[in-house]
C-alpha cells in the first residue's frame, strides 16, 4: 500500500509517498513557510508525484494533518487530501498535527512521558501528552502551559513541538526534570505517513482540529436585517 502524506498544519509545506513497510519515502519534500500554502501545495504534490512509480493510481490512501494548526493551512492541506482522494477512489485519512510530532519519540521506546506542545500565543499552547508506550495520557488541549505542565506529575518529560521550550522552563522552574527531545518546527511528513497508514478510516477522518475558536469574530454592529419575505 502507498500512501499520500500531506501538511500543511504549521509553518512548512511538504508532501511524501511512502510504501507501507518502507523505511524511506519513495517521494518527498518539505518548504519552510509562513505564508503561500496554497500556492506551494499543489505543485508540491505534482512535483513528488511525478517521482513515484504509478504516480497517482499507484495510492492506496492518503493522509493529512488535521490540527491543531493554521485556520488557513489546514484548510488547504485537507481540502487537497479530500480531492485527491475523491479522484483516486481511496480512502483520506487525519492524522493528529501533535500525534505526529509526538511518534519518534514514542519509537525511542523510553520510560519518560511524552509532551507535545504547539505554541499557541498569550501563554497557552496546544497540548497533549502520551504513554512511553503510546497510549493518550493527556487528550489534545489548548490550555495555559503552567497548566499543562502541572497535569503531567513529577516527571521525566520528554518534549517536542513550538511551545516545548515554554513547557520545559516551566517544569525546571518547580524542579521537574523535562528535556526537548524533538522537532520544535513541524512534523517529519514521514511520520504523518506512518501514522496514516496505521488510521482506521472509519475513526480518523480529514477533518480540522482546531481546539480553540478562530481569534477573528464577525462585527455584527451595523450589520443590516434582512427583509421578511
Amino acid at each position: 500500500m502507498k500512501i499520500l502524506a500531506i501538511d500543511t498544519a504549521l509553518p512548512a509545506v511538504s508532501v511524501c509517498v511512502l510504501e507501507d513497510g518502507a523505511a524511506v519515502p519513495e517521494a518527498s519534500e518539505t518548504v519552510a513557510m509562513e505564508r503561500g500554502h496554497a500556492e506551494a501545495l499543489l505543485p508540491m504534490i505534482d512535483r513528488v508525484m511525478s517521482r513515484v512509480e504509478g504516480g497517482f493510481s499507484a495510492l492506496s490512501r492518503v493522509a493529512v494533518t488535521v490540527g491543531p494548526g493554521s485556520f488557513t493551512g489546514l484548510r488547504v492541506g485537507i481540502a487537497a487530501g479530500r480531492a485527491i482522494g475523491i479522484a483516486c477512489v481511496v480512502p483520506t485519512v487525519g492524522v493528529s498535527t501533535l500525534a505526529a510530532l509526538a511518534a519518534p519519540l514514542i519509537l525511542d521506546e523510553k520510560s519518560e512521558l511524552v509532551a507535545v506542545a504547539i505554541d499557541a500565543k498569550h501563554g497557552n499552547v496546544f497540548f497533549a501528552a502520551f504513554e512511553p508506550d503510546g497510549r493518550t495520557y493527556r487528550a489534545p488541549c489548548h490550555v495555559p502551559v503552567r497548566e499543562a505542565i502541572r497535569s503531567l506529575g513529577s516527571g521525566p518529560i520528554r518534549l517536542a513541538g513550538s511551545g516545548a521550550p515554554m513547557l520545559a522552563i516551566e517544569a525546571w522552574s518547580i524542579g521537574i526534570s523535562a528535556e526537548v527531545a524533538g522537532a520544535t518546527t513541524t512534523p517529519d511528513i514521514a511520520f504523518v505517513a506512518r501514522l496514516g497508514l496505521i488510521a482506521d478510516p472509519a475513526s480518523a477522518p480529514a477533518r480540522p482540529l482546531y481546539l480553540k475558536p478562530p481569534d477573528a469574530k464577525p462585527q455584527n454592529a451595523g450589520r443590516v436585517p434582512l427583509a421578511s419575505p
